[in-house]
This record gives structure tokens, C-alpha cells and sequence, in this order.
């Protein structure tokens, strides 16, 4: 059995390297709206993270949740709605750990790059059972 296949039994792991894709077209069109753009670094932001939730929205349609994928166009805009929410959701939650962590936790969690991590995989859990419970449900026909 290839990676690829052994990775595609694992949906949350299919989740996560979905995400971590999405870290660059994340980063990449912040460079634009900023540099080429001219927008200002909260403009800028918001619109790579709108981007960068379509693109793990796509891969997280047609890779990890293919067979629950919503059919149709008036049902994929349902779904792409719900995942905008439900990762937004999900942002909160990794920031907010992170910041409670940075400003109240001890040594080692109060360190900035542990605390990163520690938000970043409970916001991938968060997104994860939200995708998979809210916004992937089983496909209904389309309209």
C-alpha cells in the first residue's frame, strides 16, 4: 500500500495536510493584496483568509469528504458557507487558546511558539468535527 493510500484512510490526517496547503495560498495572497495590492496588513488579511478557506474548502470537498460532499451548485454554496463559519469558529478557538496561554499559562505553555502549536491543533480539531458533523453531511440530491 502507497502513503498516499494509507493517508487517505485517515480523514483527519487528509484535514491536516488540506490545511497545511492552504498555509501558503494563505501567505501568498497576503504578499499580493499587500505589496502589489497596496491594501492595508488587515484588508490584506482578510481577504487571504477568505481565499485560503476556499482553497482547503475545495480540497476538503473533493479529498477528505468526497463521498459526503453536498451535490449541486445551490448545495455546494450552502457548504461553502458552513465551512467559512465553522473555520472561523475554529480560528477563534486557536487564537483564543493561544492567547490564554501567552498571557496565563506556566512555563513551557506560555511560550509563544508552544502556545502556536497548542491553538493551531486544537483549532484543527475544532474545524475538523465541525466540517465533518455540519458542513460535509451526507450529499442530498441536488435542486
Amino acid at each position: 500500500m502507497s502513503l498516499l493510500e494509507s493517508l487517505s484512510r485517515f480523514s483527519l490526517l487528509r484535514f491536516a495536510v488540506i490545511g497545511a496547503l492552504g498555509v501558503p495560498v494563505d501567505a501568498g495572497v497576503l504578499w499580493l493584496a499587500t505589496h502589489v495590492a497596496g491594501l492595508d496588513p488587515y484588508s490584506g488579511r482578510m481577504i487571504s483568509w477568505l481565499c485560503a478557506a476556499s482553497f482547503t474548502w475545495i480540497g476538503n470537498r473533493y479529498f477528505t469528504f468526497r463521498e459526503r460532499r453536498a451535490r449541486g451548485i445551490a448545495g455546494a454554496a450552502r457548504e461553502w458557507l458552513r465551512f467559512l463559519a465553522a473555520n472561523a469558529v475554529g480560528g477563534l478557538v486557536n487564537v483564543g487558546l493561544y492567547s490564554t496561554l501567552v498571557r496565563f499559562a506556566p512555563p513551557p505553555l506560555n511560550d509563544l511558539y508552544v502556545a502556536l502549536v497548542v491553538g493551531v491543533l486544537a483549532g484543527l480539531g475544532f474545524n475538523f468535527t465541525l466540517s465533518r458533523l455540519m458542513v460535509f453531511k451526507t450529499p442530498t440530491p441536488p435542486i
